[in-house]
């Protein structure tokens, strides 16, 4: 750990030139202290740092001082730079190991492609934290050492004891064998069986986890892809599930499409509007899903759907009825 610690200073120190004490041990996440001993110990090995006294002063390397890493082209480096600077660095809790990672890539770039790469970073912008309308898109925090047994339990394959506060339920503790992690649109799921029964858990609800010594039961080899296909399905087709014919705005089916579990090829409607057979989890669901959209879609079937926003409606208008 002190090593790849030691790594990032120099790599700093590299990039940015001459960085206070206080810079460095923000950007590493540890105690002034803990960097000082660490550029004694670079000294120490022969690393060119030095201290550079007054109110503008820090440590900085001696000019010229290079570590020798090879191996990206441009457009690499770039791909890597990019996927770093969006949200996806609080994915599974390797936010810090992602910044070190980035450190890395930039030093292992030739001089002049370096500054490029950096600049052409800068201008992609990748899912940023709300949308046009300035909605604020919703993400679930994992306690980081909530985040570090689940982590650790899927990498080596061993058991997990979890507790876990399903909806509407006590959290309660449970051994599981984890499969693997999937993130879908900020949320993070835990893939796993229970007594042999195909699980799924949102981590979101994993309130602690604790790794155990005993080996997981599971196959040495996992295509994650299919696995969540294949839940992905069988969720959708459990339950009381709803198939509602309706038409929407085109300006508002991308909401649509966030709320459904399913929607099939779209169709013209008159007026420029889409027409579409979308799959809800409940009848509930789906009188929810079309109220958010009010005026900008209409459900054609079924007629219950219809009669419950009707009723729904005509509701909100007596409550809103002017009674003075």
């Amino acid at each position: 750990m002190r090593a790849d610690r030691l790594v990032s200073l120099v790599l700093l120190l590299r990039q940015r030139g001459r960085l206070t004490a206080d810079t460095l041990a923000r950007e590493l996440e540890v105690s002034t202290r803990t960097v000082l001993r660490d550029i004694e110990a670079l000294s120490a090995a022969g690393v060119p740092v030095y201290a550079e006294r007054g109110r503008h002063g820090g440590f900085a390397l001696l000019p010229g001082f290079r570590t020798e890493l090879t191996g990206l082209n441009h457009d690499e480096a770039l791909a890597l730079l990019t996927a770093g600077s969006g949200r996806g660095e609080q994915v599974f809790g390797l936010g810090s190991a992602l910044a070190s990672a980035m450190r890395k890539v930039v030093d292992a770039l030739p001089e002049g492609h370096r500054v490029t790469a950096n600049d052409a970073a800068q201008r992609f912008l990748v899912e940023p934290p709300t949308d046009l309308l300035s909605r604020r898109l919703v993400t679930e925090d994992v306690p980081d050492s909530t985040m570090i047994e689940v982590r650790r339990a899927v990498l080596t394959g061993h058991r997990l004891r979890i507790q876990y506060a399903a909806t509407g339920q006590t959290p309660e503790w449970r051994t599981i064998d984890p499969i693997g992690l999937v993130t879908v649109r900020d949320r993070a799921y835990l893939l796993a069986t229970r007594a042999g029964e195909d699980r799924t858990y949102r981590l979101s609800r994993v309130q602690a986890a604790e790794a155990l010594p005993d080996l997981a039961e599971r196959p040495s080899e996992v295509d994650l892809d299919r696995i969540w296909r294949e839940r992905s399905t069988r969720f959708r087709t459990g339950g009381d599930l709803i198939t509602v014919l309706l038409r929407v705005k085109p300006t508002r089916q991308e909401e649509l499409l966030n709320t459904a579990l399913a929607v099939r090829p779209e169709a013209p409607d008159p007026a420029g509007w889409l027409r579409l057979e979308v799959d809800f989890q409940d009848s509930r669901h789906a009188e929810w899903a079309l109220w958010q959209l009010g005026l900008d879609a209409e459900a054609l079937t079924p007629q219950s759907l219809r009669d419950a926003l009707r009723l729904r409606a005509t509701a909100l208008a007596a409550r809103y009825e002017d009674a003075t």
